[in-house]
């Protein structure tokens, strides 16, 4: 079997009620019939560019040399690393893993160890932009089935909250918790919004309504200060959405300063990098918990690596309703706080190519923007 096309394939989705979102898809034909599917999505359309790119020196190959060609895909450039060049190997490699579980007849997890799991844990969320209406969201998916709810309370601008804004914050998480009762986890999301100081002493105002992670509470490319932070507060901490393969885990793990790593399989490096990422923090004992905010091959394979992964803890949902429409195959559907394993061979799914010809890439979607009056910066930005 020979590779015969590496294509990107852009597409967008408008979730009713929601902005316009674009995600980014991987399609491999091989000469025998075979077509994988993975995803790249990162943000930028530039990925596409990167894909077809160095697509093309996998044309001719065969797709079972997963390992060889992430290798090759990696050192093709001397400057290596960073968003985009990891998102475009991400979605290669999973449309490969794709296709070798199509010819072989097995699910991928099948062929990463077998299932440790009949299901897999998921949480879904409790945002509002009140402590009212945190908690009706939360109940309105504990309502639902699900046992686990992460939310981000912070609605300021730049890196130093302002009081208002912090006794917000915690007002949300307080009555979330007594809206939902104890036997609910809560997660709480920061996205680095705080300097190392705020952090601190919103972890320990919070620690009392005892979430299960407090995650990303500074800005995650200083260590020093997540380490800080981490000392100080009992909420275990998490991060890793925003680091890319083994290497840029190395330092994070060796501190042992965090409860749980959310690597993200379509940016990360794909499916066999997080197998790797997740088995140097189990020699941590550090719990895995795969970033899903993304589309449904994001989903999807995430699950795979969830079924045969030891220390996988949690998984995010990310199960939007369109995503059933983009693919073909059936999708999976919580139930009870639980996801099921994806039947397979390969990811069991695939897009559908009538959707995605219907749902070009849009211009006017994910556009972040600076909040009226300040300076523009990750911390200071929202989708608009």
């Amino acid at each position: 079997m020979k590779i015969k096309s590496v294509k990107a394939v852009p597409a967008s989705s408008s979730p009713q009620g929601r902005p316009p979102r674009n995600y980014m898809f991987v399609k491999i034909e091989t000469d025998e019939g075979i077509t994988g599917w993975g995803e790249a999505t990162a943000g930028p359309l530039s990925v596409a560019t990167q894909i077809d790119e160095v697509g093309q020196v996998l044309v001719g190959e065969d797709p079972w040399q997963i390992e060889k060609h992430w290798q090759t895909l990696y050192h093709h450039f001397f400057v290596r690393g960073g968003v985009v060049q990891m998102s475009a190997i991400s979605g290669i490699e999973i449309a490969l893993w794709d296709i070798k579980g199509q010819a072989v007849g097995l699910p991928i997890y099948e062929m990463l160890g077998g299932k440790m799991r009949d299901r897999i844990w998921c949480y879904g969320r409790w945002d509002g932009p009140t402590p009212e209406a945190a908690a009706e969201t939360a109940l309105n998916n504990t309502a639902n089935g699900l046992t686990a709810l992460k939310g981000d309370p912070f609605d300021h601008c730049g890196l130093f909250i302002p009081a208002e804004a912090e006794r917000v914050a915690i007002k949300k998480l307080e009555a979330v918790r007594k809206a939902v009762g104890d036997d609910v986890e809560l997660l709480v999301e920061v996205h680095g919004r705080l300097a190392p100081a705020d952090a601190i002493r919103i972890g320990n105002a919070m620690a009392e309504y005892r979430p299960f992670v407090y995650e990303e509470p500074v800005p995650p490319t200083n260590l020093d200060a997540m380490q800080r932070v981490a000392e100080a507060v009992s909420i275990p901490l998490a991060t890793g959405e925003r680091l890319y393969t083994k290497w840029e885990f190395t330092d994070l793990l060796s501190r042992q300063i965090v409860k749980m790593i959310q690597p993200d399989i379509v940016q990360g490096g794909g499916i066999l990098e997080l197998k790797k990422i997740a088995a140097m923090a189990e020699a941590h004992y550090v719990g895995f918990q795969p970033h899903n905010p993304y589309g449904p091959l994001c989903t999807i394979a995430s699950l795979h690596l969830d079924a045969c992964t030891p220390n996988f803890m949690i998984q995010e949902g990310g199960i939007s309703p369109w995503f059933q429409d983009a693919c073909t195959g059936d999708f999976p559907v919580q139930k009870d706080g639980f996801l099921p394993i994806p039947p397979g061979p390969g990811l069991g799914v695939a897009m559908n190519e009538e959707w995605l010809k219907a749902n070009p890439w849009r211009d006017d979607a994910n556009i972040w923007r600076p909040r009226p009056g300040t300076v523009a910066s990750l911390q200071d930005t929202k989708w608009v």
